[in-house]
């Protein structure tokens, strides 16, 4: 019997031990707070941190997933003539069947969340992401007919800065989570853009733009599917709606849209311009 059969028992027996040791001795830092901690489940993050995302409230919308305020009347479908669409839906894509988020991010925990992940190099809190927006709802047709998750792709500058893309990341630890295959090589980006952080709504539309692409190869994959589009946070839908313009023209029948963070409706306080979709 070789050595390495032998002693594998015993490396089994002793994990446990060691993980112990190290936590006790050396912790864990979470990559919200900073502040050492036990591992945990959910590895990166301490549960007090945990606690304090803020999910989107209900009811919501059932195509865009915004929650409703006090004078919204929320369909029961859209295709219902019982009540418009919420105000965040004309800002999507008319071929967007759906889009949820797992958080706010107007500040606190989320917020720090996705800083960690796309300035800080806490490349392991998209597990923790990716679980919150597994369990988010969607439409039974969603959940039947999606066949793949596509991360919008990052900027060949962002990418040299991270050495990742967070957005695939995210698509990684969610298609573990959904049981779905990431078609990463699905949308590439035909140009390079500014930075969306500063914009208005309109200057983010026309900044994303035609800056996407479905390559001739993935066309006969995409035709006639429902795929969903993954990314970090949500702000105007621009980019959404940009990837979702190019999946279209690459054969994809519709499209769905998940991110970990939502900011705040824009609709809810003064802006220079309007923000619906097409303007």
């Amino acid at each position: 019997m070789s050595r390495g059969l032998v002693a594998s028992p015993w490396r089994d027996a002793l994990a446990p031990w060691v993980t112990a040791t190290l936590d006790a001795f050396l912790p864990g830092a979470c990559a919200v707070c900073q502040q050492p901690h036990r591992r945990d489940a959910e590895g990166v993050v301490c549960l007090e941190c945990r606690s304090r995302l803020r999910p989107l409230g209900w009811p919501q919308c059932v195509r865009c997933g915004q929650p409703a305020e006090p004078m919204d009347r929320i369909p029961i479908e859209p295709a219902s003539h019982a009540s418009r669409p919420c105000r965040w839906c004309h800002r999507v894509h008319p071929a967007i069947r759906a889009v949820r988020s797992a958080c706010w991010t107007d500040g606190g925990s989320a917020s720090a969340l996705l800083h960690a992940l796309k300035y800080r190099g806490w490349q392991e809190t998209a597990t923790v992401m990716a679980n919150r927006m597994a369990r988010l709802t969607w439409p039974v047709d969603v959940v039947e007919e999606r066949v793949a998750l596509i991360p919008v792709p990052a900027s060949a500058d962002r990418l040299r800065e991270r050495g990742y893309n967070q957005a695939a990341r995210l698509a990684d630890a969610l298609g573990v989570r959904w049981g779905l295959p990431v078609w990463g090589g699905a949308v590439q980006r035909t140009r390079q853009q500014a930075s969306q952080v500063r914009l208005t709504p309109s200057e983010r539309a026309a900044n994303v733009s035609g800056a996407f692409a479905v390559p001739e190869t993935w066309r006969a994959a995409l035709r006639g599917q429902h795929v969903v589009v993954v990314d970090d946070v949500v702000t105007t839908a621009a980019t959404l709606n940009a990837v979702a313009e190019a999946l279209v023209a690459g054969g994809a029948r519709i499209i769905s849209g998940v991110t970990f963070g939502r900011a705040p409706d824009p609709g809810t306080r003064p802006l220079p311009d309007d923000s619906t979709f097409g303007t």
